[in-house]
């Protein structure tokens, strides 16, 4: 919006606000924009703006393509309409064509003075200079370029305005040769460039002119901004581009009148400039709300509860028709690959962006760190038939594969808690029955193989629609609990081997020493009965047992006195710094940047793509200072250990098991049985993570795939079996990073918008290389030991505390500590009692607490059936909770959506009956008259 500047009989437009969404005003003085806010219009200017449009003059579909063409066919309107006399044709003309300063020129003193510097200027320019000038000479005192200048095109705040957007010029003045107001609204057939018209070179569509006599300059800029606002709306903008008439437009603003809310003004400072909100309604939301409300049925399909606003009923549970049964064999199977080909090109092409580094040094550091965990644990459970190198080798295999051909390459395969306690059970019943463990296991893993190849086949994945919010966050949030526990067990387990020294006092350590001790002489090296322990001789080329006995034993250092069998005697010997409080310091210090360097995109610092760049890489910004940190400090903390050298864990064993030999036959039939547990356990952790992960939330595009993500479970069930390898499932904290950390939202927003979320980066190279990675890391050793575990640790951290966001069922916790009156406004409080929301977050917290009592016990094993023992309360809570109730807290069983088409059906028959019965007792009595 551009008003009119007087400097004697000088004048020039100014730009004086802007619209993208929200306004932004030229601060008086202080040379720049205001920060974004929300309009704030005054009833009165609404309905100036609506006389203005009724006894205007309106062009539509203008054929102009300069800005003094389309000026005179303004004027040439106006007297044609009798809005003005033919007299004032030069003078309306001459306002309309000077030239516009925007915010980032020369005030008006300086350009003007700049411009009657020279006195030796041509003839007609100098005439022009006068008021009373002819049609002809007013082209000379045109002051409007017809191409953008160089500041417009070098204009920056071109990043801040969307592709295809066009410009709607508002131009407000005040004049002494009008006694009423000069009003036209014209909309161009074709957008045109008009030169120095606007700040930035976007196309002009759309010009409003007002310009009236003195006096009333403060109701003429109320009505500008009116129309400004107007035009920046969704709805009344396609309104505008579609309008035929004059009456369209009114029409318009009288719908734009309809949605207006007033505040009283004793009750607000208008000087407030209202923050912009960070979620809008969208038009289509807006538009729907606009048709009920015509209809009269705002208290129907609408809940208009609390704040008096409409909102709508959360959708039905709908999962797509990823989940529809198919009644073929391999129908489903079939449908997911014809649906994710298509993609196979994209699914590579969009991993090339820089935001992918981030994701996969995040993603691998957290896979790496896990197979380190489980490997360890895999080891002591089964007496290093498998180990870290399995863990390793097959964390890998799977990975790469399932992301490179799976149906749904954003999820993360990883062992898993429950796995890894059949995995202990499965071993101690070897051992106590003489049965040969790997042989078994192999038998087990084709059974579970077949099964969820069978599964497969029939489309049983389908029952996952009956999977809804209840059972999905249950399961989410006590694997998100498990790695935050975990992540504090192991912290606090690091006391242990590095305990405080409470007894340490400084006032006396001249007292304190320790001593080398030599072995005893008749057993030169006795320090371990161990086949792997070294001989001195292996420690100095110049051994010899002469020279053993001559070492002075007090002279050689903690390690080489360990080495070569002597003993340590004093009362500093056990002393270590205090390295717990340090790897607390690394741990909480890496979860805490890390969690602040996220925030830090939405902060007020530094330029939008700096922002966005320390967001994404703010886990890998927090590992790299706190391990310098680590290194400066040079305290030996506990490091990162990577094997260097491929071989299986136990020495005994080979890279493939064979399936016969070792154990009677019977054992191949009946392993069968244990097998029916592991593909419980297996298709019920992997459904249910890639429920999660193909939440609507996540905005995913490409599709499902999970009849083809259990199809290769299974087949790498068979191939790590094969090989000795652990088992691997959809890991779902780790699933969840992975799509946090590939997460879109728009670049270019206007001023005082939120950024929008647009969706995840869909594709197989992060996940491809992330696994890749883990399987060189045993070449990668020599850097990746520098990394210490308490860093790794608080990246654990980090995962569990992130992947509970915008989890409900942690939102509703949260609300047992909050006084009614300081509770977020969430939909479900406006429209289910708060005791009723208690009462649902207190049987989710029970089922929680069973689940990880069993987690935490031997009976850990049947932790899959306690999963569908999730859906069977689900299924009672219909009987506790009325279905209104449920739609807001969780998702309506599949059945009863059925049931409610089916009674809204009968509903709406039910109507047409009567009312058609009602037209034919009108009609008889018609006939009867």
């Amino acid at each position: 919006m551009d008003t009119l500047q007087h400097d004697g009989d000088d004048m020039e437009w100014k730009e004086s606000a802007r619209w993208v969404k929200f306004e932004e005003k030229v601060e008086e003085g202080g040379e720049r924009w205001s920060k974004p806010h929300v309009s704030t219009l005054t009833l009165h200017s609404l309905f100036e703006l609506r006389t203005c449009i009724q006894t205007g003059s309106v062009l539509l579909d203008l054929e102009g393509y300069s800005l003094p063409e389309i000026v005179d066919d303004i004027v040439d309107r106006q007297i044609a309409d009798g809005l003005i006399g033919p007299e004032l044709r030069e003078k309306v003309s001459f306002v309309l064509l000077r030239k516009h300063r925007h915010q980032h020129k020369k005030p008006m003193h300086r350009s003007l003075a700049d411009m009657g510097k020279s006195n030796n200027c041509p003839a007609s320019e100098c005439v022009c200079a006068s008021v009373g000038l002819h049609h002809a000479q007013s082209r000379s005192m045109n002051d409007i370029s017809d191409t953008p200048s160089t500041d417009q095109l070098k204009n920056k705040f071109m990043k801040k305005i969307p592709r295809d957007a066009e410009a709607s010029n508002v131009l407000i003045g005040e004049v002494d040769f009008l006694d009423k107001p000069f009003v036209a609204f014209v909309r161009l057939a074709q957008a045109t460039t008009l030169g120095g018209l606007t700040e930035v070179p976007v196309p002009t569509r759309f010009l409003f002119v007002l310009l009236g006599p003195h006096g009333k300059g403060k109701s003429y800029n109320e009505i500008g901004r009116a129309i400004a606002t107007l035009m920046v709306d969704d709805l009344f903008s396609d309104v505008a581009y579609k309008a035929r008439d004059r009456d369209d437009l009114i029409a318009g603003i009288d719908e734009f009148l309809d949605e207006v809310i007033v505040l009283p003004p004793g009750e607000w400072d208008p000087k407030i400039r209202i923050e912009p909100p960070k979620k809008v309604p969208s038009a289509d939301m807006r538009k729907s709300v606009l048709n009920l409300n015509e209809l009269g049925q705002v208290n129907g399909a609408v809940g208009g509860a609390g704040g008096g606003e409409d909102e709508e009923m959360p959708a039905p549970h709908e999962l797509g028709e990823e989940l529809q049964f198919t009644g073929r064999f391999c129908g489903g199977l079939w449908l997911d690959i014809k649906r994710k080909v298509p993609w196979i090109l994209s699914d590579f092409s969009q991993g090339f962006h820089i935001q992918s580094i981030s994701a996969v040094l995040f993603i691998y550091l957290g896979c790496i760190t896990n197979a380190i965990t489980f490997g360890g644990l895999l080891g002591d459970a089964t007496d290093n038939y498998q180990g870290v190198m399995e863990s390793f080798l097959g964390t890998a295999l799977a990975g790469t594969v399932f992301c490179l051909l799976g149906g749904q390459p954003l999820i993360i395969l990883s062992s898993t808690g429950p796995i890894l306690i059949f995995e202990k059970l499965l071993y101690e019943f070897c051992k106590s029955n003489t049965i040969d463990y790997m042989e078994l296991r192999l038998w087990i893993g084709l059974h579970s193989c077949l099964q969820c190849l069978i599964l497969v086949a029939t489309d049983a994945s389908y029952i996952i629609k009956y999977i809804t919010r209840f059972t999905e966050e249950g399961f989410s949030s006590l694997i998100s609990f498990i790695f935050i526990s975990d992540a504090i067990k192991k912290m606090v387990g690091s006391f242990k081997y590095y305990p405080i020294n409470r007894g340490f006092k400084p006032d006396y350590v001249t007292s304190y020493k320790c001593e080398c001790i030599a072995p005893d002489q008749g057993e030169p090296f006795s320090s371990s009965p161990s086949s792997s322990s070294p001989s001195p001789s292996s420690f100095s080329p110049f051994y010899s047992p002469s020279s053993f006995y001559c070492l002075d034993w007090s002279q050689l250092s903690k390690k080489e006195c360990v080495k070569y069998g002597g003993a340590l005697l004093g009362n500093t010997c056990k002393y270590v710094p205090d390295l717990a409080l340090m790897s607390f310091i690394l741990f909480f210090g890496t979860y805490s940047m890390t969690v602040s360097l996220k925030k830090f995109k939405t902060s007020r610092y530094f330029p939008t793509m700096c922002r966005s760049l320390i967001g994404d890489f703010s886990i890998i910004i927090s590992i790299l200072v706190f391990c310098g940190i680590d290194y400066l400090l040079g305290l030996e903390t506990p490091k990162l250990h990577v094997l260097t050298e491929i071989k299986p864990t136990r020495p005994d064993r080979g890279w493939l098991v064979m399936p016969f030999g070792k154990n009677p036959w019977w054992v191949y039939v009946a392993s069968a049985v244990p097998a029916l547990l592991v593909t419980i356990l297996i298709f019920m952790d992997q459904q249910i993570s890639a429920v999660i992960v193909n939440r609507k939330e996540n905005k995913l595009k490409k599709g499902c795939g999970y009849h083809l993500d259990l199809f290769w479970v299974g087949i790498l069930m068979a191939v790590c079996s094969f090989l000795g390898l652990p088992w691997y499932v959809a890991a779902t904290v780790i699933s969840i990073a992975h799509i946090d950390s590939l997460k879109m939202e728009s670049e270019s927003s206007a001023p005082g918008e939120q950024p929008q979320f647009l969706g995840v980066r869909e594709q197989r190279l992060t996940g491809i290389l992330v696994f890749v990675l883990n399987g060189v890391s045993i070449f990668l050793a020599p850097v990746l030991q520098y990394i210490p575990m308490p860093v790794l640790y608080g990246v654990f951290l980090y995962m569990g505390v992130a992947s509970l966001a915008g989890i409900q069922f942690w939102e509703r916790i949260k609300l047992y500590l909050m006084p009614a009156k300081h509770q977020p406004d969430f939909s479900f409080l406006r429209h289910v009692p708060l005791r009723r929301v208690h009462l649902f977050t207190l049987v989710q917290i029970i089922c929680l607490a069973v689940l990880w009592i069993l987690k935490s016990t031997v009976a850990a094993i049947i932790f899959p059936v306690m999963i569908l023992g999730l859906m069977v309360v689900r299924k009672m809570m219909d009987l506790m909770f009325s279905q209104h109730d449920l739609a807001w807290l969780d998702d309506i069983l599949p059945e009863k959506d059925k049931k409610k088409e089916k009674g809204g059906k009968k509903k709406k028959d039910n109507k047409k009956t009567k009312a058609a019965a009602e037209t034919e007792s009108d009609e008889e009595v018609r006939d009867e008259d």
